[in-house]
């Protein structure tokens, strides 16, 4: 990813907060890597170099700076790939998909070969796909360090390191001192009682339209699974073998969410992570994204008035695809209920201790491919169409990512009974984080862009949305704000 430098120094010179995790600067004279508001002495132009990622900072030989702590910057648009396959694979090792070190199996997962994708990685991100994902790695390595009270050893498991003394050498590298002495900067212990949750900071980059957010996900939470008020989003979950519980809540005033885990062991941690920055959509850059909608004269409006507007994501690609087909043909409130019904009926009861609404854990598919669905009141079409689903997920014949691009998605699942164009877009949308994906038979979606006259066609919507590009998800949101999504 080419950077301006003469910009780049600029934005560093003034500290501008606006650039904050848009690049890094490598300082020759220390070997020391920052972010652009970083409180130390500007160094001379000369004696900097500015990278697109903390990744590729590292690759060249510099250390995070103690100060400024680059692993907080919220992402850059660098880590969202200005290639679709870079974009797909860096979403894949949040979730840990390269924690086993399995380069050639990664590639062939996101269908191209392993030199092209290194190569891929090189050209838009300057480093390696193994360098990202260690990079990953310590990044929560070293909030765990600061923000939590784990022991070490256990730090080390949770951000998905394989031995005590890979975790070690991996932060001394990085960070130039080891786990030990990182924890010892932090000041006094934080406080916590036995068994509490585990609580985390999740950075973003601001605006932030919190309250708009919680509303969408308030009205489709699925009763026993979810609960969503105003000020925080909680679930169960299933991570590996082990269930709990999650929230997360924004922090008025911060750049940041607060997520709270209660799990009985945190191996899956760094899956977690990924899927909970996902269902508040926090790796998103919205003044990029504003600033191409902000030009159709059909957004300009709503996007001036909510112009840190994400995409709700779902935890569970297989939930938020049943979801999406219980939602077929009925209203939003019809589908939820229905969701209530199935997961009372066909989900596991959550034994731990959880906030009070949490009761149970969405159906696995294994649990709904031979279920009498009619039990709920379900039409005999779209049951078969759940069942079909839920047993080729469950035999591993279906993989709901895009992981080969959001095309194949789409005509893997619309190759099944019962399931269209926009119930594979929808799960595009909302369960995959595909930024363009655009459901645009929806009639929420056609009346939102008619602006309170007659519902326009699906074609004409097809051609306005063509400007939108390569941020449709978003403007589909903006557009539902003013009307609901059928």
């Amino acid at each position: 990813m080419e950077l301006d430098a003469g910009r780049c120094y600029r934005a560093l010179s003034t500290r501008d907060r606006r650039f904050d995790g848009r690049f890094f600067t490598g300082v020759r004279t220390t070997g020391i890597y920052c972010r652009p508001i970083c409180p130390a002495r500007t160094p001379r132009p000369e004696n900097v170099l500015f990278f697109a990622c903390a990744a590729a900072a590292e690759a060249a030989g510099f250390r995070a700076c103690l100060r400024c702590r680059p692993e907080a910057a919220p992402g850059t648009p660098a880590w969202a790939g200005s290639s679709a396959v870079v974009a797909r694979a860096l979403r894949l090792i949040g979730e840990g998909a390269l924690d086993g070190n399995d380069l050639p199996e990664f590639a062939v997962r996101l269908g191209v070969g392993e030199r092209q994708l290194t190569r891929l990685f090189s050209t838009h991100l300057g480093v390696a796909p193994g360098v990202v994902a260690r990079t990953r790695r310590t990044e929560l390595a070293r909030r765990l360090l600061d923000e939590t009270d784990l022991p070490v050893s256990e730090i080390a498991l949770a951000a998905g390191f394989s031995s005590l003394r890979q975790f070690n050498h991996a932060m001394r590298q990085r960070f130039g001192e080891a786990p030990t002495a990182l924890r010892a900067r932090r000041g006094r212990a934080r406080a916590s009682g036995p068994g509490a949750p585990l609580m985390l900071r999740l950075p973003y980059r601001p605006p932030f339209e919190a309250a708009a957010l919680l509303a969408f996900l308030c009205a489709r939470a699925i009763p026993g699974v979810e609960q969503v008020d105003a000020v925080a989003y909680r679930r169960t979950i299933r991570v590996g073998h082990a269930a709990g519980w999650f929230e997360l809540r924004p922090v008025r005033g911060a750049p940041h969410v607060e997520l709270r885990v209660a799990l009985p062991v945190l191996d899956g941690l760094p899956v977690l992570v990924a899927r909970a920055r996902r269902v508040f959509d926090l790796d998103a850059d919205p003044l990029l994204i504003a600033a191409l909608l902000r030009r159709s004269p059909a957004l300009a409006r709503r996007v001036m008035l909510r112009p840190g507007l994400r995409v709700p994501g779902a935890w569970d690609p297989f939930e938020m695809t049943v979801r999406a087909v219980l939602g077929q043909q009925v209203s939003v409130r019809a589908a939820t209920t229905l969701a209530g019904r199935l997961v009372a009926r066909f989900g596991e009861r959550l034994a731990e201790n959880a906030p009070a609404g949490l009761t149970h854990l969405f159906p696995r598919p294994e649990a709904l491919a031979e279920a009498d669905l009619a039990q709920i009141g379900l039409p005999r079409g779209r049951a078969e169409a759940l069942r079909a689903l839920a047993a080729r997920v469950g035999a591993g014949a279906l993989a709901l990512d895009t992981a080969r691009g959001q095309d194949e998605l789409t005509a893997a699942l619309t190759a099944l009974p019962g399931i269209g164009p926009w119930t594979a877009q929808y799960v595009a949308l909302r369960a995959c984080g595909e930024p363009d994906a655009f459901p645009a038979s929806d009639l929420g979606l056609r009346r939102g862009l008619a602006g309170g006259g007659a519902p326009v066609s699906t074609q004409a919507l097809l051609r306005e949305a063509e400007a939108w590009r390569p941020w449709r998800a978003y403007a589909a949101i903006h557009l539902w704000t003013g009307g609901e999504p059928s």
